[in-house]
């Protein structure tokens, strides 16, 4: 009744549950995978950095505007024009000759003709002020800008070594489930057969042909096979979950097995690696930035010059009896001190450039040996695959006469299960040995650069199923 049970939960599960490929499972996971979101939410952000840098290098618009309550309003009377009228009597300091350009009395005197009155300070007072800048000459400006490109190309090569990342995190995934899923085909198929022996050890043991020991061993064997089937079953369901974790979809899919990865020759893949994987380029491009950095720390010592222009505007027309005016000019500023803030940020990035070059060569060094121990990776599984399928053949060629001896007589019980054990641990390890080929075919590819979410696929040896 149990194995019945499971063996119907099992069909009823595969046969309503779609088949997601693994071309479909990378492409969704490009879309949807919140790690991937997240990372080009960043990036969307760094990509801003240019426009920020170049915003302080842009022209700068200023306009203000101010009441102002005064307590109190301040005129002064100013003369429109001066009359000379003759006052008939000499008026004035009498002549001295040490100042002769005074003149001597004389009896003509100016009078003003009339007056103008000047406000200098109204008591509700309106003023307006527009101011335009631009540099010319900004050194320290001209490193920021250089600077944020690098940071968004940073930025750029650290999205995409996320997204292989993550993607070769999917393959794995995808390649676990499947090995889960074929192992379950493979238990499945074996548990029949030992069910089918199960019901021949009882046939013997009714009979008197054969011990209770030989029904017994059967029952063990048939018990044990079932704990294995549920067993892998629940580990195979954990596995379809994380991998729709990581697509970010509902876990209603099975998977198949994906076509073997097209050989790629080492010789190829070694020669550029270092030049094609996105965090070597970022730790390159990381030393750049801090290389940059450190110029526009000294480009600071370096003086800046502007031009500017204002437009004032107010409801007083103060002593120029105009109610606005207008400037312009060119500014120069130069920092000769600060406190030793710009020695300290050289010290600072000094200290940074070492980092940054231990950070890319330790990078550089450890994309070797990750391409290294790939390759010898893909040599291993693919000599351990070859031997799997002899294990294989070998393994059901020995069932098959255990099974037909059986019947006949000429081998116990003990012979046919262990027959059936080795078969099945031969199937199981070959299943493992195929994926795992695949998969270290799909990290080299990784580890020398050229796995970018999808590979050309093949038919290569190792891609049937046992």
């Amino acid at each position: 009744m149990i194995p019945t049970l499971i063996l119907t939960l099992l069909v009823t599960v595969s046969a309503s549950a779609p088949v997601l490929t693994l071309e479909e499972a990378l492409d969704l996971a490009a879309k949807q995978n919140l790690d991937l979101v997240t990372m080009r939410s960043k990036l969307a952000q760094a990509r801003y950095v240019s426009r920020k840098a170049w915003a302080g290098y842009l022209p700068q618009i200023t306009a203000t505007g101010t009441y102002t309550y005064n307590s109190t309003e301040a005129k002064i009377a100013m003369p429109t024009g001066y009359l000379v009228r003759d006052m008939g009597t000499p008026i004035g300091a009498a002549f001295d000759p040490a100042h002769p350009e005074f003149g001597g009395p004389t009896s003509y005197a100016l009078l003003p003709a009339g007056f103008a009155e000047a406000v200098i300070q109204k008591q509700h007072q309106f003023a307006g002020n527009l101011q335009v800048s631009q540099a010319l000459i900004a050194p320290s400006l001209w490193t920021q800008i250089e600077s944020a490109y690098l940071v968004e190309e940073v930025a750029e090569l650290n999205l995409d070594n996320a997204r292989i990342e993550v993607l070769f995190a999917v393959v794995q995934l995808y390649y676990g489930a499947e090995m889960l899923r074929e192992s379950l085909d493979v238990q499945e198929r074996l548990l029949d057969v030992t069910i089918q022996h199960e019901k021949d050890a009882a046939l013997s043991f009714r009979a008197g042909t054969a011990p209770e020991m030989t029904l017994l061993r059967a029952q063990i064997e048939r018990s044990r096979g079932e704990q294995d089937l549920l067993r892998t079953r629940n580990a195979f369901t954990t596995s379809i979950i994380a991998l729709a974790t990581a697509l970010d979809r509902e876990p209603t899919f099975t998977v198949a097995r994906p076509a073997s990865p097209s050989p790629v020759g080492s010789e190829p893949l070694a020669s550029g690696a270092l030049e094609r994987r996105p965090d070597v380029l970022a730790a390159r491009r990381s030393l750049e930035l801090s290389e940059q950095e450190r110029r526009g720390v000294k480009a600071r010592y370096l003086p800046l010059l502007g031009l500017f222009a204002r437009y004032n505007t107010q409801n007083s027309k103060g002593f120029t009896g105009e109610y606005d005016a207008w400037s312009a000019g060119v500014a120069l500023s130069w920092t000769l001190w600060d406190g030793g803030l710009r020695e300290a940020e050289l010290n600072e990035t000094s200290a940074k450039l070492v980092e940054r070059r231990a950070s890319l060569r330790a990078q550089e060094n450890r994309a070797r040996d990750e391409l290294r121990r790939a390759e010898l990776e893909l040599e291993s599984t693919e000599a351990n695959r070859q031997k799997a399928e002899e294990q294989v053949r070998l393994a059901r060629k020995n069932a098959d006469l255990v099974r037909l001896s059986f019947e006949a007589g000429a081998a116990s019980s003990l012979d046919a299960v262990d027959a059936n054990a080795a078969l099945r641990t031969a199937e199981l390890t070959l299943i493992t040995e195929q994926l795992n080929a695949q998969l270290a075919a799909v990290k080299l590819a990784k580890t020398a650069g050229v796995f970018q979410g999808g590979f050309t696929t093949s038919g290569t040896a190792g891609s049937e199923k046992p």
